[in-house]
């Protein structure tokens, strides 16, 4: 279940030397103008303050939207902004765990430490409000989600986090934004459930999927049973929400969509990473758009 591809490990430690190579590279220069070189800078605090993995703000936004479209408030619009930060520090918290798993403190990991304790800082006033408005009985799916996000950051801190254990536990735990938006809200319990179940369903499906056409297109290949698996535990998590709240049936059906057009997909050559990421944008969209207009319809 951790399959992982080895470029990816390969990638975190051409990453890590570069960093070692520009800490120990003499201060560049000014030009005889006065200007400062800013363009280096300007790429690290790009690379520490924002995440590389394009597919996560998908991941991310997704339960937001839906969680926004199911019950809006104002509880809920800070609770969102909450999560997009949270997923945002994870990048520099990551690398400020990593630089300290590895006994060293390069001017990255100084940069990471400041930008953390901003983002965080901003994190910790936005629950505040979300609670001062809605008290804190609508915390608890993040509560038990909590322990998926700590997976994810102990595999970070070993620069494993391209696999696929915490890739997956990671996904699910931000899903659960869906559930603690919607009870914000003033939602029901069992669509806020229910709706983190169809889209934590859709990471389980997608993720392994994109990876084995990330793996495809580097000469490797997947066992299919492995895929298999996942698509099955994916439609029999969307079949039991449906089951318990049939307001879901239409999110849930959109993921058996999903599931059945990405293995069709696996029936042609890979295409380009760019290209897979737009389809599953849309795949994203459309599951949330489904699920939000079948509770929309079956509540009326």
């Amino acid at each position: 279940m951790t399959a992982t591809d080895p470029l990816d490990d390969l990638q975190i430690d051409l990453t890590d030397h570069a960093a070692r190579s520009r800490e120990e590279r003499p201060a560049t220069t000014a030009p005889a103008s006065g200007a400062a070189p800013v363009p280096r800078q300007r790429s690290m605090l790009r690379s520490v303050a924002l995440p590389s993995e394009h597919g996560g703000w998908g991941l991310t936004g997704e339960p937001i939207v839906l969680g926004l479209l199911l019950a809006p408030s104002l509880a809920g619009l800070l609770v969102g902004l909450a999560g997009m930060i949270a997923f945002m520090a994870r990048t520099p918290v990551s690398l400020v765990l990593v630089d300290g798993f590895r006994h060293r403190d390069l001017e990255r990991t100084r940069l990471a430490r400041r930008v953390a304790a901003i983002e965080i800082s901003a994190l910790v006033v936005l629950v505040a409000g979300a609670t001062a408005l809605a008290g804190p009985g609508f915390w608890w799916p993040v509560a038990i989600a909590a322990p998926l996000v700590s997976v994810q950051l102990w595999f970070d801190r070993r620069s494993r986090s391209r696999r696929l254990l915490p890739e997956l536990a990671g996904a699910v735990g931000i899903t659960s934004l869906v559930a603690a938006i919607t009870l914000a809200g003033g939602g029901d319990t069992a669509v806020a459930v229910g709706a983190w179940a169809i889209l934590a369903a859709r990471a389980l499906t997608s993720i392994p999927f994109v990876k084995s056409l990330v793996m495809k297109l580097h000469g490797k290949s997947t066992a299919q049973w492995t895929l298999i698996t996942w698509d099955v535990v994916a439609v029999a998590i969307v079949v039991t929400a449906a089951w318990l709240e049939p307001t879901l049936t239409a999110g849930a059906g959109a993921v058996v969509a999903v599931v059945a057009l990405q293995r069709l997909t696996t029936l042609r050559p890979p295409p380009r990473p760019t290209v897979t990421g737009i389809r599953q944008t849309f795949m994203g969209l459309a599951v949330v758009v489904a699920t939000w207009l079948g509770v929309l319809m079956g509540g009326a």
